[in-house]
C-alpha cells in the first residue's frame, strides 16, 4: 500500500471511526498557524479535503498559538457546528470543559502528513477504545499498582473506592487515542524521579514554559501530596521556584500530584529531540508506551506541570502490565482478547526480532 493511501485511511480513520462524523452534519476544522511549529498545513487541509469527499462542507480556520483567555468567536463557532477537529493545543485546553449537549470535540495530537499515514494515524480507532477500556478495567479494579523506573522511581498506590466509583475521562475525544483514563493519585505514595525537564501539561500558558534538570530531583510523595524534594541542592532549589512561580501565577496548590498515565500507542513515535523544544516533545511522546506521565501541580485535571519518565516498569497485583516501557498485553486476559478481536493491534504489539 503506499504512503498516499496510507494517508487517506488515517483521515478516514479520523473522520469517521473518531469524529464519527456523517454526511449531514456540520464540521469545523481548527488548524494552529504552522509558524508555531507544532503543526503543520497539510495534515488538516487533507482532513478537510477528506471530509468534502464523503459528502461534507468543512468550515476551515487559522489560529494563532494558545492564550489562557478564552475567544468567544471562537467558542460561538464551535457551538454552532456539530463536530469540531482540533489541529491546534487550543483543543488541549478545551478538553476538560463539557461540549454543548449534541456536539462533540477532537483533539488531534496528528503534527504532519507522515504521522497521519503511519500505523499512529491508521490504526483503527475502535481497537484502540477497547483497548483503552480493558487496560482502564485493570487498573481501576487493582489491588495495588507500582510504579518503577532505572532511575529510582518507586511509587505505589491503588484507588480507593470512592475515586474507583468517581473515575472519568475527558469529555473530548482524542485522536489518536493513546492513553488509558488517567489515575487519580491521592490514594499513592513513595518518590517519582523528575530528570531532564519539567513541561506544561498543555492546560495553560506559562513563561518561561520548562525546567531543565542538569541533574535529576526526586518529588517525595505521600498520598498524592508532594511533601519535599530530595536531590542535589541547586537542581531541588530550581525546581522549588518553578513550582512557587508556576503556582502562584494560577493560584493553585504546587504539591499536589492530580494524576498519572502511561501511553498504549506503540506507533507513536515523535522523533524530533526533546531538547528542541521540550514543552513540544512531552505535549507529543505522552502516548508512547515507553513513557509514564505524571500531571502536577494543581488540584484538577492534567494540573500545570508535568513529568515524563521513561522505561518505567508498571505491576498490577505484582503482574507486568508495561515492562521497561513496553506495554504487555498479552499478559492479561481481558487486553489479550484485544489482540484477538484486532490483528492490527496483535501486530502493533509484535516484540519478537524482525
Amino acid at each position: 500500500m503506499s504512503m498516499s493511501d496510507n494517508i487517506v485511511l488515517g483521515a478516514k480513520n479520523l473522520l469517521i471511526n473518531c469524529a464519527d462524523i456523517k454526511p449531514d452534519e456540520t464540521l469545523l476544522i481548527i488548524s494552529e498557524d504552522p509558524e508555531t511549529g507544532w503543526y503543520d498545513e497539510h495534515a488538516p487541509r487533507f482532513v478537510a479535503d477528506q471530509a468534502m469527499k464523503i459528502g461534507l462542507n468543512p468550515t476551515f480556520i487559522e489560529v494563532a498559538r494558545p492564550e489562557n483567555v478564552q475567544c468567544p468567536k471562537l467558542n460561538k463557532m464551535i457551538e454552532d457546528h456539530d463536530c469540531t477537529i482540533f489541529f491546534s493545543r487550543i483543543g488541549d485546553q478545551e478538553r476538560f470543559s463539557t461540549p454543548r449537549p449534541g456536539t462533540r470535540s477532537v483533539m488531534s495530537y496528528i503534527r504532519n502528513l507522515e504521522m497521519l499515514g503511519s500505523p499512529y494515524g491508521r490504526t483503527n480507532h475502535h481497537a484502540y477504545s477497547e483497548l483503552k477500556l480493558a487496560i482502564d478495567d485493570i487498573l481501576i479494579e487493582a489491588n495495588e499498582i507500582e510504579i518503577t523506573c532505572p532511575l529510582g522511581t518507586h511509587f505505589v498506590g491503588r484507588l480507593s473506592d470512592k475515586s474507583r466509583e468517581e473515575q472519568s475521562d475527558v469529555t473530548v475525544h482524542r485522536f489518536p487515542l493513546g492513553v488509558p483514563t488517567p489515575l487519580e493519585a491521592k490514594g499513592f505514595s513513595g518518590r517519582i524521579v523528575m530528570d531532564r525537564y519539567l513541561a506544561p501539561t498543555g492546560s495553560k500558558v506559562y513563561d518561561p514554559p520548562f525546567l531543565k534538570l542538569d541533574k535529576p530531583v526526586f518529588a517525595e510523595v505521600k498520598m498524592g501530596k508532594i511533601v519535599d524534594f530530595t536531590g542535589p541542592t541547586d537542581m531541588v532549589g530550581l525546581v522549588k521556584t518553578h513550582y512557587k512561580n508556576v503556582s502562584e501565577k494560577f493560584d493553585i496548590d504546587p504539591n499536589v500530584v492530580h494524576s498519572w498515565h502511561a501511553g498504549i500507542h506503540p506507533g507513536s513515535d515523535y522523533k524530533e529531540p526533546e531538547s528542541n523544544d521540550p514543552d513540544r516533545w512531552s505535549n507529543s511522546v505522552f502516548t508512547n508506551p515507553n513513557y509514564v506521565h505524571f500531571h502536577t501541580c494543581g488540584d484538577y485535571a492534567p494540573g500545570e506541570i508535568s513529568c515524563t519518565i521513561p522505561d518505567h516498569t508498571i505491576k498490577i497485583d505484582g503482574k507486568k502490565l508495561w515492562d521497561n516501557g513496553r506495554l504487555q498485553p498479552h499478559n492479561f486476559e481481558a487486553t489479550n482478547k484485544c489482540l484477538n478481536n484486532w490483528p492490527e493491534l496483535s501486530k502493533l504489539f509484535d516484540y519478537s526480532p524482525a
